[in-house]
This record gives structure tokens, sequence and C-alpha cells, in this order.
């Protein structure tokens, strides 16, 4: 399914019927978005349960971020 929204000067958008209908979103719901090394956005709805363990494991994130760690880790 694809839908077009156009964005405004504000970056705001409007997400078509169809697509809050299969996302099952309404006013005040929260949408995650995920952008792949290829340019590749993907959506999806965000309980509220799932928007706390996103931003606990977002502190986390920077924790593994040095140069030595990418080193040691990049051949996983």
């Amino acid at each position: 399914m694809i839908g077009i929204g156009k964005i405004t000067s504000k970056g705001q958008t409007t997400i078509p019927h169809e697509i809050r209908e299969a996302l099952k979103v309404g006013p005040g719901d929260f949408l995650a978005w995920d952008v792949g090394p290829d340019g590749v956005a993907r959506v999806r709805r965000v309980q509220a349960l799932d928007l706390e363990y996103l931003r606990a494991v977002e502190i986390t994130l920077d924790e593994w971020s040095s140069a030595a760690d990418e080193a040691a880790y990049r051949e996983l």
C-alpha cells in the first residue's frame, strides 16, 4: 500500500486516511520512524509501553559508540 502526503513548511504532513486505517492510528497516537542506510523509511505505531522502552534503550546506545568499539565489533 502506498499513500502520498505533502510536507508543509513546518515539516508536518497529513497521513492519508487509508494509511491511518492500516496502522490503526488516530489523534494523539505515536509513530516510530526507522530510516535504513538505503534511505527507505519504515513507520509503525508505537504503544505507550513501547515508547517508554524505546526511550530507555536510546539512552544506552551511546555506551557502545566509541571508535574502539566500532573497530572491535565491525566484523560481527
